[in-house]
């Protein structure tokens, strides 16, 4: 947990990762990188239509996209509006997205939570000076009792 959101520490790991980053291709990449490391999956496909889009600008423009380039990245903008649309994604939704992007990463945070607690209380069970003791029930390390 810590003072930040996950939302808010994903944006932090993407703007210091990706600081440096002067064209937009290599900058997509770095976020596909960065977000399977993190095991956000795309199932709306975005990440293909992004390149795609990318593909389309770069073709237009006979060069690649570079991101302080102002008037081309307003082009993948425009392909990038169309491409929420056809995902039915509208601007004033996006919050809505992150909130579910936030249940999600918390869940993902939850079952890796769960799995150190289940092999901690394993290793726990294999020490001798333990073998008396009860072990405590995983029912217990739910999440509720911890809110």
């Amino acid at each position: 947990g810590g003072l930040f959101s996950e939302s808010q520490r994903i944006k932090y790991t993407i703007e210091t990762r990706t600081q440096g980053i002067p064209d937009v291709r290599t900058y997509l990449l770095t976020l596909k990188e960065i977000r399977s490391k993190r095991g956000l999956t795309d199932e709306l496909g975005a990440e293909a239509m992004m390149m795609g889009a990318l593909d389309k600008v770069e073709k237009e423009i006979k060069k690649p996209l570079m991101r302080d380039d102002k008037k081309s990245m307003a082009l993948l903008t425009a392909e990038f509006d169309k491409i929420n649309k056809k995902l039915g994604i509208r601007k004033e939704d996006l919050p809505k997205y992150e909130e579910q992007l936030e249940l999600k990463i918390a869940k993902a945070q939850l079952e890796e939570l769960k799995k150190d607690a289940l092999e901690a209380m394993e290793t726990q069970k294999k020490r001798e000076e333990f073998k008396d003791e009860a072990m405590p029930d995983v029912k217990s390390l739910d999440i509720r009792n911890f809110i």
